[in-house]
Formats: structure tokens, sequence, C-alpha cells
């Protein structure tokens, strides 16, 4: 359930009407939403949003969003929960990190980082190769800046990682980590994971890893093979 409240920080809203209370969570990745169907035990049916054309804010471009998968459950009990948890409607921009027991506290993340994260291998051309290995990054993503900060200071306090820093790019703002703290956020996130975790995001740190064995310790090499085995 952690991971789920941090999955609906990150990509969930909540609204009141006439009819009661709900909650919606959406995803371009169904298997994520069937998941969290199933620990809401939730019997309400998954709609699929069709692909439209947007135009993001201070942006001249127009973009083709992917097709999409959302879940609305009509709970008022789940509804008060949410809000003692520090989640209410509005969210986005003034959200603040929400007080997280420390057991609970890598699976809310990994929530959050499947919901609004994201993890990138970055390559560049080499004098004598065509391309190299450049560095592996995690960036998380949110409009409110607080929630950011939060969970820069959350994660120093608990990892040691003091690298991170809060930035505005393109009207949201990112919390950045470089190549040797990502090491040490991919085994906060997932040694504990439980099969709740987005395949493709794990995918490129295997990738990462496969491309970097010396960057494999102890204990990234048992998550790996508790998780997934990255070939030889």
């Amino acid at each position: 359930m952690a991971y789920v409240l941090g999955y609906l920080f990150a990509d969930g809203s909540m609204y009141k009407s006439a009819r009661g209370s709900y909650i919606n969570v959406t995803s371009v990745d169904k298997s994520t939403i069937k998941k969290i169907k199933f620990l809401l035990k939730s019997e309400h049916t998954i709609r699929v949003v069709k692909p439209r054309f947007v135009r993001f804010k201070h942006q001249d471009k127009i973009y083709k969003t992917k097709t999409a998968y959302t879940l609305r459950v009509g709970n008022q009990a789940l509804y008060q929960d949410l809000l003692k948890l520090g989640m209410y409607p509005d969210k986005s921009l003034t959200i603040g990190f929400p007080v997280i027991p420390i057991r609970a506290l890598p699976h809310f993340i990994r929530g959050y980082f499947d919901g609004d994260g994201c993890v990138y291998l970055e390559k560049g051309k080499g004098l004598t190769q065509e391309s190299i290995l450049k560095r592996l990054s995690v960036i998380f993503t949110s409009g409110s800046e607080y929630f950011l900060t939060g969970l820069r200071q959350i994660l120093e306090k608990n990892l040691g990682i003091s690298q991170g820093r809060v930035y505005n790019g393109n009207g949201a703002y990112r919390l950045r980590y470089n190549t040797r703290d990502t090491m040490k956020l991919f085994v906060f996130l997932y040694e504990g994971g439980h099969g709740l975790y987005l395949q493709r995001k794990f995918d490129i740190f295997k990738a990462y890893f496969r491309l970097r064995p010396s960057r494999v310790d102890k204990n990234i090499k048992i998550v790996l093979e508790k998780i997934g085995h990255v070939a030889n």
C-alpha cells in the first residue's frame, strides 16, 4: 500500500461531486493500473484514454499523447484516509512530502518514481567508438518544489546522498541524481520490491550494469539476482 500511495502522489487525483468522493489514477502502463486495482480490491472498470494532441504550457510544439489507462474509485473511506496521509484535491503545485515510516519509505518512493520519475542512460560519441556510455541518472518530477525538496532531504538523511538538486525545467520541478548516487538509489528502491515495480524502468538499470559490470557491487548483485538476472 505504500507503493500505491507513492503512485497516487505522482499520478493520482481526488475530487468530490454531488454523487460522492472519487480517486483517479492514470498510467500508460496497463499492468501498473491492474496491480493498483487489485491492491485496492476495486471492482471498478479500467477506462482507456485514447491518444490526443496537446500543446504544453510555454512551448510551441504540439505533442501526441500515448494511450493511457484510468481507474476511478468512488470510496468515501479511502478518500478520507488519503486526506489524513497528506493527499488532497488540486495537489500538483503545493503538495509536500508526507510522513512515511522508514520501513515503508522505499516502497513509497518507488511508487512515486514509477509514476513521476525516470532513469536515463546517457550516451555520447567517442573518438574510436560509435558511442560511449557517459552516465546514468535518476530524475524525479513534480509540480511542487516543496515535495521534491522534502524528498531530497529524506534521501540525504537515509542514504547519505547529497548531490541531488531541485531545479525548474519546462514548467515542472525536477530532482536529479548523478551516477554514484543512482547506484545507492537502485539498491534502496528495489531490494524489497516484492513484484511492485515498473519493468521497463528496472530494465534500464539492468542495461547499464551490463555495460558497466565494474559498478556491480555486492548489494547491487543481490538485488539483480533477486529481481532480474543480468546475463553474463
